[in-house]
């Protein structure tokens, strides 16, 4: 058991504190600022580890509340209906319709078309009886046709956000039956005041424990509901009922002589551009055939059967096409580097290598609105904050996250100290409006509320494609149903209801963000890849690949055995002490230490079972570049951090304006 036990410890101390993930006070989100009066990195290590912490609610919570609250049919009458986002209304010579994509079109009985008009998200049953000058009966009656042929919803929805306890407050703050309101408010005032225990018991982990718990019984009372979701390949992010984010105390001014450095990547930006620009115009291409394919003989369509049409978002071409210009574009690049056989390290120079990236990533540039992002995570390698000054540090380029803002996912945005700096660098990144679709409160595995954009603004607008995740009283919102599609001089165009035109690939924008962001590499495909350095920046690290069998150690009964054997095994390959892992059995990347039995073990126990799983597949051992002894970030008494900078670049060249956006 005590074994287990450190297995477990230790599992959790690499998932949290070696990786630099933004999870809670393992991981506080830290700010600052490039500073001409300082000649390195200078750090103000603030008073303790955090400067706050926040406590918010999980959206799956906060949904499991709301579906309680719905079987109240009361509650339910002060609750608007919508049509669903993809329901379109059309008129014809036999009469008005109702199509749905794929579907043929379907004739709207007359005593229900007036409803169907009208119902908005926004009027309630009550409301939209009294528009219609309907007896209550027969609207409801009426209402409850339109719900059962799947053209409108009307459920108790909480908008995204995250805040969903607000979200859900506001809608029933809406409520006009003061008795009725307050019913629905008073289990979400219980959740509210647990959450706020949960707060205020910070890090003391008694207090903590308690309050959770409390939390947790009065959540399974009211809704019936289990506390913890399970944990499993259909599950998002966020199982627990609530979690932190928090703010570091320390804040670090960095000088532009740092800054100069990073030269060599715009070398990347270059290739990102080319990358990002093919596929663009690849989707472009497939995209245009579907709505030829599905316009017929019709000058347009509407942007809710083009969108069907090309599932999986984007389209179904899209991870094909992915595949093939990233690995074109590690072709490209492996010319570049031209890396001599057998070799452990590459030094090249950014002035040399500077006519034969534009060589093979010059050409004409195209993409959608979050295409002009990429967001740089870089790591400085120093003993210190002093070597940074002297000059004698290098710096280590992380992942590249092509077509994303980074800083803009609500677990940043919540944790900066003045929002409104974020939302000016948005107004000058897109001075005029923008076309956003509403995106899923989460995905298995990779999305939540935390990872959701949050740097929207009163003047952008959000189309529902297949889900209303936003505020119907939200201005500016509009359904899928009812924009149109049409070529404007070669360029799909969204024509919204109120004139507005936008690239529709800007309706697209996530999905094929979500394709290529991380597609950028240079390493080839083979079994040792050597460190490339460009000027003082590394680029890409020494990686091997190995099958789970060639880890022979890994069947050793002794553990003492095994340690030894791991070691001799590490020596005689030349791997370094600190690796990360990443294997097709394992969820995530995981931390090893050669010096360390218990992270032997851990690595015995992958190997081992990527072995029974597929003998032929390998897993992949990195370099930890920047390793331990170069934390140069420290607090208040001393202590040393793993650290990372995510920068966020943003294309000038093309900017917004009118469409196309590109």
């Amino acid at each position: 058991m005590p074994r287990q036990r450190e297995e477990l410890v230790a599992h959790y101390w690499q998932r949290f504190c070696v990786k630099n993930d933004t999870i809670g006070f393992f991981g506080p989100v830290g700010w600052g600022r490039v500073d001409g009066s300082v000649g390195g990195v200078e750090i103000d290590p603030g008073e303790g580890l955090t400067a706050s912490s926040s406590v918010f609610f999980s959206s799956w919570s906060i949904d499991a509340l709301a579906r309680t609250l719905s079987a109240d049919e009361r509650l339910m009458a002060w609750i608007p209906p919508r049509r669903i986002p993809f329901a379109r209304i059309g008129r014809g010579g036999a009469g008005t319709f109702v199509r749905l994509p794929g579907r043929p079109e379907q004739p709207v009985p007359g005593e229900l078309l007036p409803m169907l008009e009208l119902v908005d998200g926004r009027r309630t049953l009550g409301d939209l009886a009294r528009d219609l000058s309907l007896p209550a009966g027969l609207a409801e009656e009426h209402l409850r046709e339109l719900v059962g042929r799947r053209w409108v919803s009307w459920r108790l929805e909480v908008p995204s956000g995250a805040r969903p306890d607000r979200e859900l407050r506001a809608v029933l703050e809406r409520v006009g039956d003061a008795e009725l309101r307050r019913g629905a408010l008073e289990p979400l005032e219980v959740l509210e005041r647990g959450r706020e225990r949960v707060e205020a018991a910070g890090r003391d982990a008694e207090a903590l424990c308690e309050a959770l718990a409390a939390l947790e019984e009065d959540f399974t009372r009211i809704t019936d509901t289990a506390s913890q979701r399970a944990k499993g390949s259909r599950t998002a992010p966020n199982r627990s009922l609530v979690y932190s984010d928090t703010r570091r105390s320390a804040t670090a001014r960095l000088s532009p002589a740092v800054l100069d450095e990073l030269t060599p990547l715009s070398l990347c930006l270059t290739a990102v551009g080319w990358l990002t620009s093919r596929y663009a115009e690849s989707m472009r291409a497939h995209i245009r055939q579907s709505f030829d394919q599905v316009r017929g003989d019709r000058p347009t369509t509407d942007l809710a059967s083009l969108w069907f049409a090309c599932l999986p978002a984007p389209h179904a071409a899209s991870m094909p096409e992915a595949d093939r210009i990233g690995a074109e574009l590690r072709e490209r690049w492996a010319r570049i580097i031209d890396a001599p056989e057998g070799a452990r390290r590459v030094q090249l120079s950014s002035a040399d290598i500077a006519d034969r990236v534009h060589e093979e990533f010059d050409g004409p540039r195209d993409g959608w609105s979050l295409s002009r992002y990429v967001s740089p995570d870089v790591l400085i390698m120093a003993k210190d904050a002093a070597a940074v000054e002297r000059g004698d540090f290098e710096l280590v380029l992380g992942e590249l996250h092509i077509a994303m803002n980074t800083v803009a996912a609500s677990l940043f945005v919540n944790q900066h100290p003045a929002v409104e700096e974020l939302i000016a660098e948005t107004d000058r990144d897109f001075p005029g409006p923008r076309l956003m679709p509403m995106l899923p409160k989460e995905l298995p595995l990779k999305w939540s509320a935390r990872s959701r954009p949050a740097l929207d603004r009163p003047e952008d607008y959000f189309v529902a494609i297949a889900e209303h995740t936003s505020d119907p009283h939200r201005d500016r919102t509009v359904l899928s149903a009812d924009v149109t599609v049409t070529d404007r001089d070669g360029r799909l165009t969204a024509v919204l209801p109120d004139g507005s035109e936008f690239d529709v690939l800007d309706v697209f924008s996530h999905a094929l963000t979500n394709r290529v962001m991380d597609r950028f590499a240079l390493r080839p495909d083979a079994d040792h890849v050597p460190r490339v350095m460009v000027d003082k920046l590394v680029v890409s690290r020494e990686s091997w690949r190995f099958t789970g069998g060639e880890l022979g150690f890994a069947e050793e009964k002794s553990e003492a055995r095994r340690y030894v054997r791991a070691r001799n095994w590490r020596g005689e390959r030349g791997l370094p002490r600190y690796v990360f892992v990443v294997s097709p059995t394992e969820p995530r990347p995981f931390y090893v230490d050669f010096d360390a039995p218990v992270y032997v073990n851990i690595l015995a126990k992958a190997a081992r079972r990527l072995a029974r799983k597929d003998p032929e597949a390998k897993l992949t051992v990195t370099e930890m570049l920047p390793s331990p002894e170069h934390a140069w970030l420290t607090d208040d008494r001393g202590n040393t951090y793993t650290s990372e900078l995510r920068f966020v670049a943003v294309d000038q060249e093309h900017q917004q304006g009118g469409v196309p956006s590109w």
